[in-house]
This record gives C-alpha cells, sequence and structure tokens, in this order.
C-alpha cells in the first residue's frame, strides 16, 4: 500500500506551521541562536514542501528544484543550530554548499517533466546535512539534561533513512516497486512529521540550556574584554590550586597593570581605552594555553593563573604578550600603553593563591617604581618581605 503524498505533504505543513510559530514565538522571548536556526529550519521545510504541492502543474518546472533547495537548506539550518549548542559557528560557504550543489542538479534534469529531477544530489544533501547535525548534537557538553543525545540519535536515524533513500534511487530508481513503497514522497514525509514533533519537544530543553547557559556566561565573564572577572576568576583559580597542590604541582600568578592608562581616556576618550583594554585581552588569549585562566582584576588591572609553569615561564608569557602589544596596528593618533608585571610562582612550595597575587601585586608595585614597562619576578625566599614591604 502507497501513502498518498499530497494528504501526508498537507498534513506536514500543517505540524510545521504550528510548531514554526510556537518556535517563533520562543525564539523573539528567549534569543536563543538554537531556537533562531530550529525556526529557520522550520520554516524553510515549510516553504520547501508547499513548493513540492505544485507538482503537476505548470508551475512545476521552478517549483520542484527550488523545494529541493529549501528542504536541504532546512536541513543544514538544523546543522548550525546544532553547531550553536557547541559554542561553534557554521561557515556561510559551508550553509551555502548543499542548497547550492541542489539547485545546480535539480535545473540540469528537465525538472518541468521530471519530478524527481537533482533527486540523486538531493538525497545525499539531505542525508550529509542531517548526519553532520546528528554529529554535533552528539558531542555537546553534558548539561543538566541528556536530551541531546537522544536528539543525536533520532537524527541519525533520519540520516540513515535518507542513506536507504539515496541508495535504494542510485539501485532502482524512483520508480521501483522498493523506492515507492517504502522511500517515496508519502513515508519520507510522515517520518519527518514524527520527528519534527519529537524534536520539537526537546528543544524547550536545548533552548534553556542554551539560555542558561549564556546567563551564566554574563555573571562570571567581563563585558568589555570577554575575560573572567574578579569573582569568577578567584573561584577557579583557588579550586584548579588546591588540585594541583594535591598532585605535587604548583602554578604561577602574573598581576599586569596598563602603564599611564589615564592619559589614555584623558587624550583619546574612553573609548580609545576601551579598544585598547579589548587589544590587551586578545593579546593575553593568543599568548597562553587553553588551561590558563585569565581575568580583569579591576580597571585597566589584569591577572593571569598559569598552571604548572615557573616563574621563568610566566615571565616569558609576560615578555610575549608585551611583545605582540606592541605589534598591534592602532587606531589613528592613538600610541597603547605599556604593561607592567609582576611575577610569582608557588613551585615547590603550596602557597595559597591571595598569598600569591599578594606577592605578585608586591613585585607588580616594584616593576612601577622602577618606571613601568617591565616584568618585575618575586624571589620565592624574599616573598613574604617584598609582600610585608608593599602593604606598609
Amino acid at each position: 500500500m502507497e501513502l498518498d503524498a499530497f494528504s501526508v505533504r498537507v498534513a506536514l505543513g500543517v505540524v510545521t506551521v504550528t510548531l514554526l510559530v510556537l518556535f517563533c514565538t520562543s525564539f523573539h522571548r528567549t534569543r536563543s541562536p538554537y531556537a533562531g536556526w530550529w525556526s529557520l529550519a522550520l520554516l524553510e521545510f515549510m516553504a520547501g514542501n508547499a513548493a513540492f504541492l505544485l507538482n503537476g502543474t505548470p508551475h512545476q518546472q521552478w517549483a520542484n528544484p527550488l523545494g529541493n533547495v529549501l528542504v536541504v537548506a532546512g536541513a543544514f539550518s538544523v546543522w548550525a543550530g546544532a553547531k550553536t549548542l557547541r559554542d561553534r559557528k557554521a561557515a556561510s560557504w559551508q550553509l551555502a554548499f548543499g542548497p547550492a550543489v541542489t539547485a545546480i542538479a535539480s535545473f540540469l534534469e528537465s525538472p518541468g517533466s521530471n519530478v524527481w529531477s537533482g533527486g540523486l544530489v538531493y538525497l545525499a544533501m539531505m542525508t550529509l546535512g542531517i548526519a553532520l547535525a546528528a554529529y554535533d548534537l552528539w558531542f555537546i557538553k553534558s548539561s543538566h539534561s541528556q536530551v541531546h543525545k537522544a536528539l543525536s540519535i533520532a537524527a541519525g536515524l533520519l540520516a540513515a533513512y535518507y542513506l536507504g533513500r539515496w541508495m535504494v534511487y542510485a539501485l532502482e530508481g524512483p520508480a521501483s516497486y522498493t523506492f515507492r513503497t517504502y522511500f517515496g514522497p508519502g513515508p519520507s514525509a510522515l517520518i519527518s512529521m514524527v520527528l519534527l514533533v519529537t524534536v520539537s519537544f526537546s528543544m524547550t530543553a536545548l533552548t534553556s540550556d542554551q539560555l542558561i547557559k549564556g546567563l551564566r556566561e554574563r555573571a562570571t565573564r567581563d563585558h568589555l574584554t570577554g575575560l573572567l572577572n574578579r569573582g569568577a576568576f578567584l573561584d577557579l583559580a583557588t579550586t584548579e590550586l588546591e588540585r594541583l597542590h594535591s598532585t605535587g604541582s604548583g602554578a604561577a600568578v602574573v598581576l599586569a597593570d596598563l602603564d599611564h592608562f589615564k592619559a589614555v581616556n584623558d587624550e583619546h576618550g574612553h573609548g580609545a581605552g576601551d579598544v585598547a583594554l579589548q587589544a590587551f585581552a586578545d593579546v593575553c588569549k593568543a599568548s597562553v594555553r587553553s588551561t590558563d585562566l585569565i581575568g580583569r582584576y579591576g580597571g585597566e588591572e589584569f591577572v593571569l593563573f598559569l598552571p604548572g609553569a615557573t616563574q621563568d615561564r610566566a615571565e616569558n608569557i609576560a615578555t610575549e604578550i608585551s611583545r605582540r602589544m606592541a605589534a598591534l596596528p592602532t587606531p589613528e593618533g592613538v600610541v597603547f600603553p605599556t604593561i607592567s608585571y609582576g611575577v610569582t610562582s608557588s613551585i615547590p612550595a603550596a602557597a595559597g593563591l591571595n598569598f600569591m597575587i599578594e606577592v605578585a601585586d608586591a613585585a607588580l608595585y616594584s616593576a612601577k617604581a622602577q618606571g613601568r614597562n617591565r616584568i618585575v619576578g618575586a624571589d620565592r625566599p624574599k616573598a613574604a618581605t617584598i609582600a610585608d614591604e608593599a602593604r606598609s
């Protein structure tokens, strides 16, 4: 028995419109990137299936290729949404590749008389887009829910179904009994409708996860530089230092201060000062490892926590930061400030974070007293004395 493709597609359209309205409302409220991409995908699926309803009419020549392109674009939009859950972005050319190839293939195979014009490429691109979405959904970092695993499996099953459609199409053709019964427009629309409803119910959890993650980021990050704020830095660095000490390792702390920063604001305005702060944050991120922590300690003062680093290594990193900062292009008429550093290390002693910051602050004070634009490393045997002098 063959399903009536027209009726199933009409039902799919009604379901898609309903879900689109719900998720556009959700996106308007939460501004979740995932909800936005899913809403776009639903719109593309709806428009594509509406175009397919014109098959068998004089409009088939343009409507059929358009339907192919829009449905493939919907699959790639689902993939783009899945990537946002991993804090990644799909490049524009990646999103355009599938629809563009599908359009070319569809228009080259007589779409006016051939309902399956470009069918082999269309099915291949659908398989690719959905498989990529399944891959990215699977590798989302675990949160309070594991719904992404179930969604990945659902997307993987749909990708497998489209792969089966592609294989039967290639081996037997769209007119074969196997293809018409199990892989034709009717069965595929029915399966898509069930999965759209299932996936859409799960979207709420994923959208909430993304919203909560965004709020957490705002609570722990400095809005201007994107670095950790002072509280978040101290919490994370304290926990990491305790872990390092439990394994017999240590860390280094670097305090950095932009020299004569007030003069930049006074002479060129706070906009120029903001550019200098952002530039310094960028060169810091480019100079350290992914395991290192960087925070904006206050104003124009920054702090770096370098797990496992010796004092010499920390001083080399400070040198590299200054080198990168000096090499940056600057706004016309503006000169980026130089940087003073205070550096200390807990290796081999098991010093606490507060004490290390006090010692680095004392070394930074010494760097300023010596004329700024320099790195002063605290000598471990003299660290306590230096800290005491700084406080007196």
